[in-house]
């Protein structure tokens, strides 16, 4: 889901980068643990993704998104 307005007032200026781009179906952090990661993890994985993202990189993570989804990983 898109961050809320009185989330992103009060985002550090790193975290504020990961507002660069749209909110998608799926993103590198929610396939690489979800809610088992910290929001410092999350802004991190958000930033890697915004600095090498790629069409196969998408790709990737649309596949890795299936069974995260499908066995509930990192989801509570």
């Amino acid at each position: 889901r898109p961050a809320l307005v009185q989330e992103t007032d009060i985002y550090s200026m790193t975290a504020r980068q990961r507002l660069q781009i749209l909110p998608g179906l799926t993103g590198l952090w929610q396939v690489s643990g979800r809610a088992d990661t910290t929001f410092e993890e999350q802004v991190s994985l958000d930033i890697r993704y915004i600095k090498e993202q790629s069409w196969m990189k998408d790709i990737k993570i649309l596949l890795s998104t299936v069974p995260v989804v499908l066995f509930g990983r990192g989801a509570y």
